[in-house]
């Protein structure tokens, strides 16, 4: 029984509580407030609610007051009373910067951003809508609802008095048709913003090789998307879902937001494709190693403006996002100093560019070719097919030898005869070798040495010094071997013998035996004649460098 009595006291007072909610006016929580109660369908009084408007008739406020909740309610624009100050002298901070006001005003705006027009502001000692918002209702109120209903309801009366489920029967038809019409306006506007996309690539890309049509594809659907969305939410209003409009339009705004990202995804990947085409023609092969990265890098970008812009939809302050964002990139970046010490070395290996890919470079003690630059580290193939990865921190500050940016890769080597190769051999074999470089496709003919240098402890020295065409190793070695073939085969013809450290016991002669001594060629004519074969067959050798040779020792 006391049960039963604590809850009839309950249910009394909190009708009581309802039904003694006065007109407020004493600061603008209490203004909106006494706006929007008043025109709830459980406490409906127009009347009240008119008298958040100051100086007009009661005819008159009556209709304002009514259009500035459609208008919230068309716009899916909900009032957060937590956010809505109840300070009787507040005075407007933000709007002072956002629409170029000299000093701030007893003024309030609960959507400065999507609504601006619409706010409160003080006069006297009470709070009422302001007088911008009364003299642009009416053409604000008309560009919520574009399209009127009011000569279908007149055609189809009985269709606009029919409830199914409480609800007016004309709504959910409304939207079936608002569906089935944005799905043919799909397939209408999607070959055609294809057709158009097209168009313009063929009039601004006309040198590209970009012959490929999906990435426009791709770039179509979401553009017809945007169109389809905001249309939506341009007639949306028009149905008067009230409450339900607040979830709808929020969900279009993100859908749309969603497309947008997917859009600029798209078009980046289109430039990027455009870079990457003319980056084959470019001589520095850092630069195609730069479109992955710029890929990633604005991909990135690209996501954590749509992902603040989600956060405005829901009442975040962007000014207060990007604060937060800038407070937390700054926490990020003392938590990941080495991180941010990669990134920035990055960005001077690429500004800088002291290598290209494949580049033969000796770096912190690592020696190979340069095989990928990455946000974080570079990597190189050792000769060994050892991978050496140094962060880009150290590669921007290290001392690097790029043996890679060599003209010529210089090549130096001695040639030890034996010593009993008599002068005039000795002075044809340097010749054929000096014949022999300058006939080599893979040599500068026009700056070598080859010269009788010096006396070893063994051997007579001759000293090869030539400079090689091809920068890469893989070529470098093949060029080596074509060119030591040759001076084997040309030793052969002239029958000179190369040296190595040794002792030699000769008894040039043994009674009734012939002498052990050499016999060398020392006819002139002989030795030319052996010369010019050597160089005949040099010449009709081929040549050509083997592609399958790799530019890394295997």
């Amino acid at each position: 029984m006391k049960k039963t009595f604590y809850l009839f006291l309950f249910i009394s007072s909190f009708a009581f509580a309802q039904n003694n909610v006065k007109v407020d006016l004493r600061n603008p929580n209490a203004t909106l407030y006494t706006h929007l109660y008043f025109l709830q369908p459980d406490s409906y009084n127009i009347d009240n609610a008119s008298m958040t408007i100051k100086g007009l008739p009661k005819k008159e406020a009556n209709k304002i007051a009514k259009k500035i909740k459609d208008v919230l309610d068309g716009k899916g624009l909900k009032v957060n009373f937590d956010l809505v100050p109840t300070d009787p002298n507040y005075l407007d901070t933000i709007t002072v910067s956002s629409r170029s006001i000299e000093k701030p005003l007893n003024r309030f705006a609960p959507f400065p951003l999507r609504l601006p027009e619409i706010y409160v502001e003080k006069i006297g000692s009470k709070w009422y809508f302001s007088k911008e918002t009364i003299e642009k209702i009416d053409s604000i109120y008309d560009d919520t609802f574009p399209w009127e209903f009011t000569w279908v309801e007149k055609k189809f009366p009985d269709l606009f008095e029919k409830t199914l489920f409480g609800v007016l029967i004309w709504k959910p038809i409304g939207v079936v048709l608002l569906l089935i019409l944005c799905i043919i306006v799909y397939f209408i506007l999607n070959p055609f913003i294809f057709f158009i996309l097209k168009n313009i690539q063929k009039l601004f890309l006309r040198k590209s090789n970009l012959k490929s049509f999906d990435i426009l594809h791709e770039l179509a659907r979401p553009i017809v998307f945007i169109i389809i969305v905001r249309f939506i939410r341009k007639i949306l209003p028009s149905f008067q879902l009230f409450e339900l409009n607040t979830f709808l339009i929020t969900g279009l705004r993100i859908a749309e937001t969603i497309f947008w990202i997917f859009v600029f995804i798209k078009l980046m990947k289109v430039i990027l494709s455009l870079y990457a085409d003319l980056t084959k023609k470019s001589q520095s092969k850092l630069d195609r190693q730069l479109a992955p990265i710029l890929n990633k890098l604005v991909l990135g970008i690209v996501v954590f403006i749509g992902f603040l812009h989600i956060l405005t939809i829901f009442g975040v302050n962007p000014t207060t996002v990007l604060a937060g964002a800038s407070i937390g990139g700054i926490a990020i970046a003392f938590a990941a100093q080495d991180s941010v010490k990669n990134l920035l070395g990055t960005i001077v290996i690429f500004l800088d560019k002291p290598f290209h890919l494949d580049d033969w470079v000796e770096i912190s003690g690592a020696e190979g070719n340069v095989e990928n630059v990455g946000f974080r580290s570079t990597k190189i193939r050792g000769a060994d097919t050892t991978l050496y990865q140094i962060p880009n921190s150290l590669v921007s500050e290290a001392v690097i030898n790029n043996k890679g940016l060599r003209t010529y890769r210089r090549y130096s080597t001695e040639l030890g005869i034996r010593y009993d190769t008599p002068p005039e051999l000795i002075e044809s074999f340097v010749n054929g070798i000096r014949e022999i470089i300058i006939e080599h496709p893979d040599t500068r003919s026009e700056s070598y040495n080859v010269e009788f240098t010096g006396f070893g402890d063994s051997a007579l020295l001759i000293l090869v010094n030539v400079f090689f065409k091809h920068l890469d190793w893989g070529s470098e070695q093949s060029a080596k071997h074509r060119l030591h073939m040759a001076i084997v085969r040309l030793a052969a013809a002239l029958g000179v013998d190369f040296a190595f450290p040794s002792t030699t016991l000769m008894i040039e002669q043994l009674p009734g035996k012939e002498s052990l001594a050499n016999k060398y060629i020392t006819d002139e004519k002989e030795m030319n004649s052996s010369v010019r074969k050597v160089l005949e067959e040099f010449k009709n050798m081929d040549h050509t460098v083997d592609p399958n040779v790799s530019s890394m020792p295997g």
